[in-house]
């Protein structure tokens, strides 16, 4: 039986790991650019541009939601979605000061 290790780490790192594990897929990173190029998006849209099914732009879109990258509201039979711009402000500063932490580290190896 497998035992989670997840608590052993900081929620900050945990966080970060969400964070990356939302965007490691490239649809996913489609999606936000497209995001942010109209500044809010219709799922339909969405899925007319992306060579995907609906269903898995779905499954992207509730994946980025779920990370809290994006906000979405749902309205009928239709679904917007724009950027989360805090989160991603959020992040963007814990990871250049983890970045920036590595490389002051461990500066001199290799």
């Amino acid at each position: 039986m497998a035992i989670h290790k997840k608590e052993e780490f900081s929620q900050k790192e945990q966080d970060l790991a969400a964070f990356a594990k939302a965007l490691s897929h490239p649809a996913r990173i489609a999606i936000l650019k497209m995001l942010a190029q109209r500044n809010e998006c219709i799922c339909g849209e969405i899925v007319d541009v992306l060579p995907l099914a609906q269903s898995t732009v779905s499954q992207h879109l509730k994946e980025l939601k779920t990370a809290g990258l994006i906000d979405g509201t749902i309205d009928g039979p239709r679904s917007c979605y724009c950027i989360n711009w805090k989160a991603f402000e959020k992040f963007n500063s814990e990871f250049s000061f983890l970045f920036e932490k590595l490389k002051t580290t461990n500066a001199k190896c290799c």
